[in-house]
């Protein structure tokens, strides 16, 4: 096992669009190769958008850092080499080229971007219940109110039933598209 003081975060220059590619081959490569002890952790950092197209918002993963791939490995010849020759990969940031080592990000850099690539993980959360009264903050029904019909936690999606001209229709909201309603 190697000392994890020698871990260090390097950036990789991708070809664009290749980057989850990137990732996968090389984690598939440091681990058929004997290489875990060398090759850790391989990042893509992305943030979640909300995009609306054609009249709909969908939530997708932009990259922060198009064209880049973030790697926790051990600076070896062989881990070196395993890392540079895996398939898209055009080399390391910070490398003069001739065969020498790149620079490794510094302590501060990979803190922020690890914080960053944290909250983009989250989900978002909210404290209502089926059968909450809800008042919808935006969108075609905004200022209407409602019950909560249904909560699907796993898309962060609202089933809210309102009532429209004298029929209860069911509107399907984001968390954020919904409060609690105060009763005016």
């Amino acid at each position: 096992m190697v000392e994890t003081a020698q871990k260090k975060w390097y950036v990789l220059h991708t070809y664009s669009g290749y980057e989850d590619k990137v990732k996968s081959d090389l984690l598939s490569r440091a681990q058929s190769m004997g290489m875990q002890d060398y090759i850790f952790r391989v990042m893509v950092p992305e943030e979640k958008k909300t995009e609306t197209v054609r009249g709909k918002k969908q939530d997708i993963d932009e990259k922060i850092f198009p064209g880049y791939v973030l790697v926790e490995m051990v600076m070896t010849d062989e881990s070196w080499f395993i890392v540079r020759n895996t398939p898209n990969v055009t080399g390391f940031v910070g490398s003069h080229g001739g065969g020498s080592k790149p620079s490794p990000l510094l302590e501060e850099e990979v803190e922020r971007l690890l914080n960053l690539e944290e909250k983009s993980t989250q989900k978002p959360t909210i404290d209502f219940n089926i059968g909450d009264t809800v008042t919808i903050t935006e969108g075609p029904f905004s200022g209407m109110v409602g019950k909560i019909t249904d909560i699907q936690a796993d898309k962060a999606k609202v089933y809210v039933s309102i009532d429209m001209f004298g029929r209860a229709t069911t509107a399907e909201l984001d968390y954020d598209q919904v409060k609690d309603y105060d009763g005016e």
